[in-house]
């Protein structure tokens, strides 16, 4: 007499439908960011975004519910910016600097984002927030006067996202040659400036 087969687990098989899920909105987001850095906001649709990702777009749309949605999705940002009381205060500048050319080094999203920021409402808004949100608390608690913080946050992220403009996404000869320590070095005593110097 054969038994029968014991009854699955409950929950057997949820780990590979996560990983299928998880798989899923990876290449979602992965194809909206490059169509949005490519076609920008407007241009960009679910239906193409979709066939990027190779999935049917009610997928998509399943996931993040309209391309607002998924915008936001592909463009949430963690800076992971570093904890600066742990930095000697005539570094800060140049740690910050390293620490910004570290992640862009490393993340595609940051540039992508700041395609679409510089065409885009939307993506130009986005970008403040991220810097405004990460990046200001940093420069209160490290610049002599906290209600000076969002003027010195601004010239920070000017400093910065120039940078990044002309080293990620213009690709200027000269910014792209330095090394990220020749970065640091050359920007670094501006973004100090910035932070810590006394007010002109």
């Amino acid at each position: 007499m054969n038994e029968s087969a014991p009854d699955p687990a409950p929950g057997a098989g949820r780990p590979a439908v996560s990983r299928r899920s998880d798989a899923t909105r990876g290449a979602i987001l992965s194809a909206a960011r490059e169509r949005f850095a490519a076609d920008g906001y407007e241009k960009a649709t679910i239906r193409a975004i979709a066939g990027d990702a190779r999935i049917d777009p009610s997928m998509v749309m399943r996931y993040y519910g309209s391309k607002e949605g998924l915008f936001a999705a592909a463009c949430a940002i963690d800076l992971r910016l570093p904890d600066l009381t742990a930095v000697a205060r005539e570094d800060i500048g140049r740690a910050l600097v390293a620490h910004f050319v570290g992640v862009w080094e490393q993340d595609e999203v940051l540039t992508a984002m700041l395609r679409v920021g510089i065409t885009n409402t939307a993506g130009a808004e986005r970008m403040r927030g991220v810097f405004r949100d990460q990046l200001l608390p940093v420069a209160r608690r490290v610049c002599p006067d906290p209600a000076d913080a969002p003027r010195r946050a601004g010239l920070c992220a000017a400093q910065i996202l120039g940078m990044a403009l002309t080293r990620y996404v213009l690709r200027f000869p000269a910014a792209v040659a330095l090394s990220g320590e020749e970065m640091a070095d050359w920007l670094g005593p501006t973004v100090q400036r910035y932070l810590t110097a006394d007010r002109p």
